[in-house]
């Protein structure tokens, strides 16, 4: 929605707000010359590294890296959408955004959904108060939770009765209950979806309702029930507890994913606030890819059963595809029997502290499963455990961390003998292979660049990248760089690569806004090589899903499940062609 805003409204917006005065009333700043200092808000500091310009309208922190304008600002502030930032910029300012009928219409259909699950929210707590609700009372007093917790994460408790909530709604707000199916009409008659459950509210990043989730008081064959979807709720992209752990910890550099509600709530009562959970029974790519918007640390916490190692692998599966240098992922599994619920409220947070900090590491969670059951003494249990790694190391893109495991396995697998030529062929390896007790024979690493340098870089090549450049940008806040230089790319109306050089060759603020751009960048790859691993970080979704559909015709080929229609479609996709 943010390209229904007119650009000219957003120059404008910007021209407008006093970056001192927005900044300043969220950070202590100190008059330096031209600019302010401060400590910057987005890492821990002793000295002062962030600065201000508000003559030039930007912020850079020297010690993070952290740079932008007033919008990029309350976004990383205050964890909004873009669209959110600039309506609170407009606010401040007293204007009124401008969007067109189509965008007030499509916002405005879902006000009216978040206000009907705002009065549900509000109907499930009052109930929670309520003579006939001492049932729950007593059970979320047995599980530990006190009132404080109780009022944080918003618990409340849906009646027995199975139109209480409809009956209790104005006549405006039961076709949005309806809509968000919230209430049901599936049988001609309004009917509550939730009745005798512990409700838990599932809140976006901004604080608003758009869902909820109800464990069972009684004997319901579901234990657990959670809201459709909706035109404001997709399930796979919600991530429960983030604005709870956003509130708590104004730095969030960590999330400790865990598996159930009152898990999240468990250990944020004991002080551990990073802790959240995905909806669903699998963390999927989706909801990696929104776990990550926020952190490049996640550790994954499961249960030490049979299901949790099951989870880890499946969460471990669709990790793989997403993983590039930067990005830290870990595993905790935990004592069988016990959950992060029962064992924090047993052994306390510090010791639970020290299992988060002891997690295991992405590479040897990989190789620790797969290399279950095998004796690699034996030269057939080494071909088994290759067999098995290399087609989860093939998922992933190409980086030092993946070029360090096919090290790795190839050691495991302790390989001895002459292999053909093209034994490691595409796979960063050349063909010559083990000699004796020679080690393997490599390519030259390949530098490997962020997404921000290399989407910087290949704006200077091609600046009508511009525009994909900054919507990526609005989505992905570690494309910081890359959006600002988008942005005034598209402000300075820059569609040549020689016009990009003329201008921050000769243009004072345009220097001085990207003086340190490149900073830590020792080699550039060829233009074409540029714009290539642009359009990948800009495209990544397509090629994504074909190897994932090529993956299962194949688990179904080997299941003896195969059609000709699968032939065929295996044939397509395996020839490169899109999804």
């Amino acid at each position: 929605m943010s390209g229904l805003i007119p650009q000219r409204f957003i120059d404008d917006l910007l021209d407008r707000v006093d970056l001192a005065e927005l900044i300043g009333s969220r950070v202590t700043l100190k008059k330096a010359g031209g600019s302010y200092k401060a400590r910057c808000p987005f890492h821990d500091e002793k000295t002062p590294s962030f600065n201000v310009r508000p003559d030039k309208g930007f912020y850079h922190c020297f010690g993070c890296g952290a740079h932008g304008d007033a919008i990029s600002f309350v976004r990383e502030f205050d964890h909004l959408g873009f669209t959110e930032a600039v309506e609170e910029l407009a606010r401040r300012a007293g204007l009124e955004v401008p969007y067109d009928q189509a965008a007030r219409q499509e916002m405005q259909q879902a006000r009216t959904l978040t206000d009907a699950l705002e009065f549900a929210n509000g109907f499930y707590r009052q109930a929670l108060n309520q003579p006939g609700a001492a049932f729950a009372r007593d059970y979320l007093r047995q599980r530990g939770l006190d009132a404080a917790t109780i009022e944080q994460y918003q618990i409340g408790f849906a009646p027995g009765d199975g139109t209480a909530l409809h009956q209790a709604a104005e006549p405006g707000l039961r076709g949005p209950l309806i809509e968000t199916g919230t209430v049901s009409d599936k049988f001609g008659r309004p009917r509550d979806l939730f009745r005798n459950r512990i409700m838990f509210p599932i809140r976006n990043t901004r604080g608003k309702t758009i869902a909820f989730g109800g464990r069972t008081l009684g004997d319901d064959k579901a234990k657990y029930i959670n809201s459709p979807e909706s035109d404001v709720f997709h399930k796979s992209r919600e991530i429960y507890g983030l604005y709870e752990a956003q509130r708590a910890l104004r730095r969030l550099d960590r999330l400790l994913v865990v598996e159930g509600y009152m898990d999240v709530i468990a250990l944020s009562q004991n002080g551990i606030h990073e802790a959240v959970a995905t909806l669903g029974t699998a963390t999927n790519q989706d909801s990696m890819q929104a776990l990550l918007r926020h952190v490049r640390h996640i550790v994954f916490c499961f249960d030490g059963d049979n299901a949790g190692f099951r989870a880890a692998d499946r969460a471990m599966d669709n990790a793989l595809e997403l993983m590039a240098d930067g990005l830290h992922l870990q595993f905790l599994m935990l004592p069988e029997g016990e959950d992060p619920d029962t064992l924090v409220r047993k052994e306390g947070a510090d010791a639970f502290r020290k299992r988060i900090e002891g997690a295991t590491p992405l590479s040897r969670f990989l190789f620790d499963r797969q290399s279950q059951g095998l004796d690699l003494d034996q030269p057939e249990h080494r071909g088994e455990l290759r067999a098995r790694v290399e087609p989860l190391l093939n998922k992933m893109p190409r980086s030092t961390l993946r070029d360090a495991m096919w090290h790795e396995m190839l050691r495991l697998c302790g390989r001895r003998w002459q292999p053909r030529n093209d034994s490691f062929k595409g796979k960063g390896f050349k063909g010559k292979g083990f000699r004796g007790a020679e080690r393997v024979s490599e390519d030259p690493v390949e530098v490997r660049l962020s997404k921000d340098g290399s989407l910087s870089l290949a704006l200077i090549e091609a600046p009508d990248l511009a525009e994909e450049v900054l919507e990526a940008a609005r989505r992905d806040r570690s494309l910081r760089q890359a959006g600002s230089l988008a942005q005034w790319i598209r402000e300075s109306d820059i569609r040549q690569h020689r016009e990009v050089i003329a201008a921050l060759a000769y243009d004072s603020q345009a220097r001085a806004r990207f003086f340190h751009l490149f900073d830590g960048i020792e080699h550039v790859p060829e233009r074409d090589n540029l714009i290539a691993s642009a359009r990948e970080i800009l495209t990544p979704n397509q090629e994504a899903v074909r190897k994932q559909k090529i993956a299962a015709l194949i688990k179904r080929k080997a299941a003896g499940e195969f059609t000709a229609d699968d032939h065929r479609e295996l044939k397509r996709l395996s020839s490169g062609e899109g999804v």
